[in-house]
This record gives C-alpha cells, structure tokens and sequence, in this order.
C-alpha cells in the first residue's frame, strides 16, 4: 500500500551499505533534492500535452497496451549523475471498469545497448492522489512537495542502479490519469500494458525476459499484474516477480491500522483511489469531518498526509449508519474484488514475497498472515514461492531489506537458475 513516513535517508543508507549499489549510495549521500541535476523543471502532467491522447481513432478501438506516442526526455537520477536520456510512452491501458484509458511509461535503455535485452518493470510506491508525484514526472525531476522527495530520491536511485546493472527498466504510472490508488485490477493492467508498449515500441521479441519488481504500493500493480497476465498479456515471458510488503486482503488492512497513530489516515486515502476507479460517489457516505480530510487528501501524496491524522477512525469518517464500513454493500463488493490471489487462474512465473512483521499482526499496515497466505495459496496452485518473514521489522526496515534483496532474485531468474522455493 504505502512506505511509512517516506523510507527515511539512514534506510536508503542501509541499502547502499549492503548491495553496494552505487547509484543508491549516490543517492543516499546526495545533499541536493530530487530533480536538482535537470536543466528546467517539466510541466506538470496535468498541463503537459504528451499526457492526452488526441488520436483520431477512439482509444477504445485500439488495443491494449499500444503505443500512441513517444518522446525523448532527461531525466535526472541523483544529484550527481548527470543528465540521462530516456524514452516516455503513452500507452493505452484499461481501467477498472474496463474503460480505455491512456497512461505513460518511462523507459531506459541501458548504456551498453540491448544485444540481449532484459526488461525490469519497477512499479513504484508512489501512493498518489496527485500527478505531481507520478513516476513519468519525479523521474524528469518534477517536484513532488518536500514532504514527498526522499520518496522520489529513493526511486531515482533504484531506477538507476536496475539500469546501471544492465536492464532496460520502465517504470509504468500505473495508477492512470485519474490517480486510482490501490485499485489492483487497474493498475495489474497498466502495469503489463507499459511492458506491452515497451517491447512495442523498443522493436523487441515478444519472447524477451521481463521481471517485476514492487514495494508496498508497487506490490498491488506487482502482484495483479503477476495474476492477471495469463488472460491479460498472454505473450509476455514473466521469468519472475519480487514484491513485498503486500495488502493482500484490504479490509483486513482495514481493521488493522483503524485507530493506529502511524498509519490511519490511509484509510480516506484508499477510499479515495477505490471511489475514482469503480465511480463511487464517496460525500454520500461521509461525515462532515470525513468530507474535510477526503477534500483535503484528494490532491496529495503519501508523504503528505501520512501521520498527520493520527488514531483517525472509520467512525469518524462515516455518517453513522455507514460506519460499519464492510457491512456496506458496495464496500464490500468492491473489497472482495480488490482481494489478491483470487482471479482464476495464478502467475506462472516464480515469486518472491517479503513480509515484515514488527508486532503481533504484520508491519504496522501490512497483516503478516495475509501475505502467508497469499504465498500458500500460490505454492497451492504450482507456484514456486519463496516467501520471507521478517520478524521484528516494520514496514520501512522491511522495505528496505527488500531492496536489497529483490534485485538479487531477479538476476537469478534472468540467468535462469532454479527458483528457490519455501512452499
């Protein structure tokens, strides 16, 4: 879903410390914010035309995951790193309702060329309600807000570190155009959509390796796109997925952060994502303090809002004949969709889950049991699934061990060594 109070310097410094990664360790001691190295800060999507597509042939006619336009842009990885030349495309996509709708990816290539290309798609742990922090726009340094940038600079450096270690990384801005966070369905599709494209418009084989790699927020479009690309994306050769720190069951993440003092005021923000995907008119069932919080959250990113509600309930939010939330019809309903490991079918590429567990039910926000069975289920259905508890770390320290950790499993994968299996 999220990373708490944006993964702090000292947890970027810890995986710097452990991989090595230089371009992690340029970022952890880099003194400059995100987006100092580029030459000019970049329109705003909102305001930036590449976002919109203006084709005379309705998006609905076009297939899934089709380039519509390409441009090339700068990006700026670090505040040492110098200017990078990257390809953005916008692709068509489907959102949850089925809608086509249009989203972009950022993509490089790496510098030794693509003589054997392997593809990494990085979904990133953006938890946005605003387009100021999509990953087409931090990565060409657009500022995100202050309480937003070491977010921002930690994805700039694993970016460039997948790069540096020779993938070509494209990173998809999977919640869309509407910004529909923790939609799972919708952002499983942009995300295999963005690998469509990619491969499209880089003129690769359909049979080119891809990886997936995502954290927290990262780990819904992650895990959806893992369960979904057997009907969905049928020709992608998936060798593997690494993801952590993944809600698996929303209304069990629900119950377990209603009332906490770090992580609460998720709770509008997810109902936010979840009332743009499916349409949802949300004031209907809001209280007056509810609207307040909603209004106020509803243009902001994760580093924004996080902490700054604490012990926010759902019975404050909610009229009061609304406030036993998964009682609601079409809470629930829509909850039930939003559950992992439950499309027909299940990822047939080897998987790597990583779970904290800091007290006696998960991480803080993740429900440690969710994420077991999750792993169980898929070991259930043939899947080979290596999954790591961390016991006594939380949410951040977890996601920094998975960092650490995930890049390792995907080269394995890439070279093709048998997947280690805990089932």
């Amino acid at each position: 879903m999220i990373v708490a109070h944006y993964m702090g310097r000292r947890l970027l410094a810890l995986a710097c410390a452990i991989t090595g990664a230089a371009s992690l360790c340029l970022v952890a001691n880099a003194s400059a914010a995100p987006g100092s190295s580029a030459a000019a800060t970049p329109k705003r999507p909102a305001h930036d035309r590449f976002y919109r597509y203006r084709g005379t042939k309705p998006l609905s006619k076009i297939a899934p995951g089709t380039p519509l336009r390409t441009r090339t842009v700068t990006l700026a990885l670090g505040s040492n790193s110098g200017p990078q030349s990257a390809k953005q495309i916008l692709y068509r996509t489907t959102d949850a309702r089925g809608h086509a709708v249009a989203s972009v990816t950022t993509v490089l290539e790496p510098a030794g060329g693509t003589t054997a290309p392997k593809v990494v798609a990085y979904l990133s742990f953006y938890d946005a309600l605003s387009a100021r922090c999509d990953p087409s726009y931090t990565l060409r340094g657009g500022k995100p807000g202050s309480a937003n940038e070491q977010n921002a600079e930690i994805e700039q450096g694993v970016v460039n570190s997948l790069n540096a270690a020779g993938y070509i990384v494209t990173v998809p801005d999977f919640e869309n155009e509407r910004l529909d966070y923790v939609a799972g369905t919708e952002s499983g599709k942009s995300a295999l959509d963005g690998i469509k494209a990619t491969l499209t418009a880089l003129k690769l084989k359909r049979s080119a390796p891809v990886g997936l790699m995502g954290y927290s927020g990262g780990s819904i479009a992650a895990d959806w796109a893992s369960e979904l690309a057997h009907s969905y994306a049928t020709h992608l050769n998936i060798v593997g997925t690494a993801m952590g720190g993944v809600p698996a069951n929303l209304a069990h993440n629900l119950k377990y952060v209603n009332g906490s003092a770090s992580w609460s005021d998720v709770m509008p923000a997810a109902m936010i994502g979840i009332s743009r995907a499916y349409g949802l008119d949300l004031d209907k069932y809001l209280s007056k303090y509810g609207k307040k919080i909603v209004a106020a959250e509803s243009h902001q990113c994760i580093g924004q809002f996080l902490g700054k509600y604490p012990n926010l309930t759902i019975k404050k939010l909610m009229k009061h004949k609304y406030e036993h939330l998964l009682q609601v019809p079409v809470f629930r309903r829509i909850m039930h969709k939003l559950v992992m490991g439950s499309a027909p079918g299940h990822p047939r590429e080897p998987m790597y889950i990583v779970a904290g567990k800091s007290d006696s039910t998960g991480d803080g926000v993740m429900v440690e049991k969710d994420e077991a069975h999750l792993a169980a289920e898929y070991c259930k259905q043939g899947v080979p699934v290596d999954f790591t508890e961390l016991q006594g770390l939380d949410h951040d320290n977890a996601g920094a061990s998975f960092l650490t950790s995930a890049v390792p499993y995907l080269s394995d994968r890439f070279a093709g060594a048998p997947a280690p299996s805990t089932c």
